[in-house]
């Protein structure tokens, strides 16, 4: 009789993990992180490749904007970083707001920021209204939100007043390592070393999605809508497939960025500012007093892939 019950205890365990978990899967950076490659071709593909892997596993998700990208030094639009953010609207995906430049907020004063908010909005609104979507989400260049709370106070009001909603992180990653490191590997020949980090970054990711489940569990008692943030980069787009396997596998379903800010954690207030770019389950965990040992576990790349992407 004992043995059934702790089988029982057992099995709703596992339940709190394995049932009602969904993900809004967010992609930054677009049109897409060439790393000094401007060919169209390149963009094209990526592209192509990121959105049929998407597509495949029915994911409705949304790309973010950096306009800056999309003009030469003349800035003149570049007809083929338009035809890739078409592409996103005619896969049914959604596009939000990015900045023009990715300017740091934590390093740039209100006002230039905010312009870049404006001019980032440009090309990209239109592009929606043509398809029958408005501009609704903004996401913070490197999620730096505000130093301290006058500072995030001022830029929310006049995100408010720029009907902008913001897009949260919760599943933060080192992506961007990876795909540099990733990218480096291929422009040198090392097929297997590239290989091998698509491998290690694939692990990392399943790594860092059941930390966060255990953060949101320790937090709110259960498992929250996650956002999950990567970029528009060529490592996701060769690994977008596997990715996506690896929420599948952990029983998770995509939803889109409006059905996941549904969940009332995102109303958890957060009293906490600092310089840091950090996931929102972090934010409220240091606004609900926690320290220490409670964000003991958080993986983090191989030094390799640091080292690598550093050089």
């Amino acid at each position: 009789m004992k043995f059934v019950k702790v089988l029982i205890v057992w099995i709703l365990g596992q339940n709190c993990f394995s049932q009602n978990k969904t993900v809004c899967i967010s992609i930054d950076d677009l049109p897409v992180v060439n790393y000094g490659n401007t060919s169209p071709e390149f963009h094209l593909k990526l592209t192509e490749k990121l959105l049929s892997g998407l597509a495949k596993h029915k994911v409705q998700a949304i790309g973010f904007v950096n306009e800056g990208k999309m003009y030469d030094d003349k800035n003149v639009l570049l007809p083929y970083q338009n035809t890739c953010l078409e592409m996103w609207l005619q896969s049914g995906m959604d596009l939000g707001n990015h900045t023009l430049r990715h300017r740091d907020y934590n390093t740039t004063d209100f006002s230039r920021f905010t312009s870049d908010i404006i001019s980032g909005e440009k090309q990209t609104k239109a592009l929606l209204t043509q398809y029958g979507k408005e501009m609704k989400y903004f996401r913070h260049p490197f999620l730096h939100v505000g130093a301290t709370q006058p500072r995030a106070d001022s830029l929310s009001v006049f995100l408010e007043k720029q009907k902008y909603t913001v897009a949260p992180v919760t599943i933060d990653n080192d992506d961007y390592l990876f795909a540099n490191a990733y990218r480096k590997a291929l422009k040198k020949g090392a097929d297997s070393l590239a290989r091998q980090i698509g491998e290690e970054y694939l692990s990392y990711m399943e790594r860092k999605v059941k930390f966060y489940e255990k953060q949101s569990e320790a937090l709110f008692g259960r498992q929250i809508s996650q956002i999950l943030l990567i970029h528009a980069s060529e490592l996701n787009s060769d690994y977008i497939l596997k990715l996506l396997d690896i929420f599948q596998r952990n029983n998770y379903q995509f939803v889109s960025m409006e059905e996941a800010l549904k969940d009332k954690a995102y109303d958890t207030p957060i009293s906490k500012y600092g310089k840091y770019g950090i996931s929102w389950i972090d934010r409220w965990a240091l606004s609900a007093g926690k320290s220490g040992d409670f964000f003991d576990g958080d993986p983090e790349p191989p030094k390799y892939i640091s080292d690598l992407s550093n050089q």
